[in-house]
């Protein structure tokens, strides 16, 4: 079952996003998904310099499908300052966030399948006022008014090859995560994360590993109280909900081979427990995927790498792998 197209917000134009987007469209253009890029097609014009790229300016997701093999579309909503490569700027801020907005409502209306959105910046956004700590915030509270079976928030997910992780707490300084551990927040987490391994991976009875905080998960209470008094207690409710959950586990030994094999995701604590095994076992693939929403909503796993932003030399890979994703999991919602 085909769906319709996908939009693809365009991020910070003073990074690599730009050029990333061109890049995956040279990738896809012949074999899909097809998108639609939400952002400024000049930008765009300027990063294909030198690529074989027509860029064409449309004005309904409709038209997307149809000119995806010859043209990358674009929905055209231009920035409102000059942007340099490479030096990001507080005054493209208004137009990342209307570029998100924008797509984020095509995809409520169902005009588009689901939301690709290319790396953005926190520190110039917040300095025009943005008051979410990033995209997945964001967009939590853009579909909020939304009825959507089985939301509780938006959870994060990367997943890179066979290696699906959730998190706990995000953005939290490491510091302050064992305060932040609560045993509803990790229910909560693992429901959202049972409930779209089965709806958006097509597992019918999902497995959970959840990860201890301390070393060797606290060895009985030893080294570290948290697994005994929060996370062992909520592996034992999400057991009585009907979840399969198991752990905790140390964090040391849940990602060889042998183990993942175990499971279908790892609910992880904190946010280098869980991106650090993503990122060795797939640096270039890896993809962000945000649960618990009623739009599809995928991202590369990467930032928006000032250092080369203009220079050519940027991989689109994590955009490809986040694009077809986004593509897979539509379909399966739509079937």
């Amino acid at each position: 079952m085909r769906t319709g197209p996908l939009a693809l917000t365009l991020g910070d134009p003073a990074g690599i996003g730009p050029e990333i987007v061109v890049k995956a469209w040279s990738e896809l253009r012949a074999s899909g998904p097809a998108f639609l890029v939400v952002g400024d097609c000049q930008a765009l014009t300027s990063a294909a310099t030198g690529a074989a790229t027509e860029i064409v300016r449309i004005t309904s997701p409709e038209e997307a499908n149809r000119l995806f093999p010859e043209a990358l579309p674009v929905l055209d909503l231009p920035l409102r300052a000059p942007v340099v490569a490479g030096q990001p700027s507080s005054q493209a801020a208004p137009s990342i966030i209307q570029w998100i907005e924008t797509a984020v409502g095509l995809a409520l209306r169902g005009d588009v399948s689901g939301v690709v959105t290319a790396p953005i910046s926190k520190a110039p956004l917040y300095e025009a006022g943005f008051r979410f700590p990033g995209h997945t915030e964001f967009l939590g509270e853009l579909t909020r008014a939304a009825a959507f079976q089985g939301a509780r928030g938006p959870v994060m997910m990367l997943a890179a090859k066979d290696l699906r992780v959730t998190l706990v707490t995000v953005h939290e300084p490491l510091a302050k995560v064992p305060g932040a551990l609560s045993v509803e927040k990790i229910v909560a987490v693992a429901q959202v994360t049972a409930e779209a391994l089965r709806r958006d991976f097509g597992i019918r009875h999902p497995r959970l590993a959840v990860a201890g905080l301390n070393p060797h998960a606290g060895e009985s209470g030893a080294i570290g109280r948290e697994e005994v008094e929060i996370v062992a207690p909520a592996i034992a409710r999400l057991r009585d909900l009907g979840i399969d959950a198991a752990g905790p586990y140390p964090a040391d030994t849940m990602f060889p081979d042998a183990m993942r094999a175990l499971y279908d995701a790892a609910v992880c604590l904190y946010h280098d427990q869980a991106l650090i095994p993503v990122k060795m076992l797939d640096f270039w693939g890896g993809v962000n995927v945000t649960l618990g929403l009623p739009i599809v909503r995928t991202s590369p796993d990467h930032g928006t790498a000032y250092d080369i932003a203009g220079r050519g030399v940027a991989r689109p890979d994590s955009l490809v792998a986040a694009i077809r994703l986004a593509d897979e999991i539509a379909q399966r919602r739509a079937a």
